[in-house]
């Protein structure tokens, strides 16, 4: 009986012990989740976001006080250098400013057609030398300029492009069908991306690449092609300069392409139907386009800022937070004002990277991986910094478990949902949705899939390398609104704010709750997946997927 009661006693002994690790661990986290605080973020915000900034565009004076800003910050923190001994990891860029010829010129049988510059087509070269474009170049039709195994479609079959200017539809041909299972439905794909069309061009060996623009298939009306012209591009410096890139790669309007198509003996809505076909084959249009760009290009070095917190018995393992710290700096006046300060892109997106990072420095016990905060440079430029760190990371990406990233957050308050951008690619939405439920909200898909948002922010670079990669954030339905009041209040945003001036932070206007919200849920997040050793996969289906399973070392879970 003594015995009995003496194994009791020691079982009993035990189950208080474990009970109270468990009540530690749980009140460690709580005190670390409440340093997340609406005035914090509030004070980055009203910093990044302050006029002496000029609208933090790289190789400005506005990038060396934004870095060192958020050198400070991380050093203030606690947190440990991400790149060796130093917060900061170079990125060497170029920018090129284009001048291209005003007109484009189409040669066909019957006569010259002539395309004008910014109304009806925009052209650029990624090729890091004086003199780009194509002369008498000829014409092809590729329909989408999709190679896709997995969904059994080469639109390039057959065809010999080398030297040639391929035409192209913008998205992919599930855009047009709706259908499931063909490419993800009206859900864009990576197919879609006007990069990947540039990409697959240069890889098929043409001299040019030209997109047909349409405003729903490619997520954003002409305008925002159009500016292109007007702004410098940065590009990655690259050891070959970007010679296997194609010499000319541009849009036109559909009116132009309707134009062009018509005096060649083609209807446009009758090649899209064509393009959708099993059975499409590409044709040579029996013409020639010619037109003139001259680059001028100047490089620099910006920066990364990057800074860990070591993880314990899984610190080879890494998660990764990323939030880009740069905007478009001094540019056109608006209304008076000619400083782009993007307090919502991305001013808020640091606020949240800091916030999390304080969150995890203010843990008693380390949770068992790694973890990586890295504020990426040139982001508007075209994911360059993100880019670079994924092909030059600090740890392998083998052992990059998943990347958290976010962009552009709204004022409005807090929010019931946390949208996923890019919804249904990897389990990553299922660990999201633990976390939303004990945060009680609750996951949408992206309601606007079709635009391709999962493309075009810097999770993107790391999905591209096959790490699975999160875009999350409360967007949709906000606490106390109906949805439609909410729809409006987003399109007065991209049509009224994003990318303008009127970017800014107003304390007596503005909001900042649903960001308190987003930072503390993934912290959550974050936090479980520190403290776990599963790696998240992607789903079957995702464009990414196969990346992932040929790395070497991938733990499966």
């Amino acid at each position: 009986m003594r015995r009995i009661n003496l194994f009791a006693y020691v079982a009993i002994g035990l189950l208080f012990v474990a009970f109270g690790c468990k009540s530690d661990a749980n009140s460690d986290y709580k005190k670390a989740e409440a340093t997340i605080t609406y005035q914090d973020h509030e004070r980055y915000i009203a910093e990044l976001s302050d006029d002496k900034y000029m609208g933090r565009k790289p190789f400005s004076e506005g990038e060396k006080l934004t870095i060192d800003y958020l050198e400070k910050e991380f050093k203030r923190i606690g947190l440990q250098p991400g790149n060796g001994n130093s917060y900061f990891q170079d990125v060497s860029l170029v920018e090129v400013t284009g001048t291209i010829s005003d007109k484009m010129i189409i040669e066909t049988q019957s006569g010259n057609i002539e395309l004008d510059k910014a109304k009806e087509f925009t052209a650029f070269s990624r090729r890091l030398e004086g003199e780009c474009g194509v002369k008498e170049s000829e014409l092809i039709f590729a329909g989408f300029g999709v190679v896709a195994p997995e969904y059994d479609r080469n639109d390039y079959e057959g065809l010999n492009v080398k030297g040639k200017t391929v035409v192209v539809l913008v998205n992919d041909p599930g855009y047009y069908t709706k259908k499931e299972g063909f490419f993800n439905g009206s859900a864009m794909t990576y197919y879609g991306r006007w990069k990947y069309k540039l990409e697959e061009a240069a890889r098929q060996g043409a001299a040019g690449c030209i997109i047909i623009h349409n405003t729903g298939a490619a997520g954003y009306p002409w305008g925002v092609v159009r500016n292109g012209i007007f702004v410098p591009k940065m590009y990655l410096q690259s050891e070959d300069n970007y010679m296997g890139r194609c010499k000319l790669e541009g849009w036109w309007t559909e009116d132009a392409a309707t134009k062009v198509f018509a005096e060649l003996g083609y209807n446009l809505q009758d090649l899209i139907q064509n393009s959708l076909k099993d059975n499409f084959k590409p044709f040579d249009l029996n013409a020639t386009v010619s037109v003139n760009i001259e680059n001028t290009l100047k490089y620099n070095t910006s920066q990364n800022v990057m800074a860990m917190l070591p993880g314990t018995d899984l610190k080879d393992e890494c998660i990764i937070y990323t939030a880009h710290w740069d905007h478009l700096g001094v540019g056109p006046k608006v209304d008076g004002d000619s400083i782009y300060n993007g307090a919502s892109d991305n001013a808020a997106a640091v606020a949240w990277l800091m916030e999390i990072a304080e969150a995890f420095k203010s843990l008693k016990e380390p949770v068992r991986r790694s973890v990586l905060f890295i504020s990426v440079t040139s982001e508007e430029g075209g994911l360059m910094g993100s880019e670079y760190y994924a092909t030059h990371p600090v740890f392998p990406i083998e052992k990059t478990v998943a990347a958290f990233n976010t962009d552009v957050i709204l004022f409005l308050g807090e929010f019931n949902d946390v949208t996923v951008t890019g919804y249904g690619q990897s389990e990553l939405d299922d660990w999201l949705a633990e976390s939303a439920k004990n945060h009680g909200r609750y996951v949408m898909a992206d309601q606007e899939p079709e635009n391709g948002m999962y493309y075009r922010s810097d999770h993107f670079s790391f999905a591209k390398v096959g790490v699975p990669a999160l875009f999350a954030k409360g967007y949709n339905d906000v606490k106390g609104k109906t949805k439609e009041w909410t729809k409006e209040q987003i399109a007065k945003y991209w049509k009224n704010t994003y990318h303008k001036p009127a970017d800014e932070y107003v304390p007596e206007r503005d909001n900042l709750s649903g960001i308190v919200q987003d930072s503390k849920l993934l912290f959550d997040l974050g936090y479980r997946l520190a403290q776990s050793d599963k790696f998240p996969k992607w789903k079957q289906g995702s464009e990414f997927k196969q990346i992932r399973e040929r790395q070497n070392g991938h733990k499966p879970e």
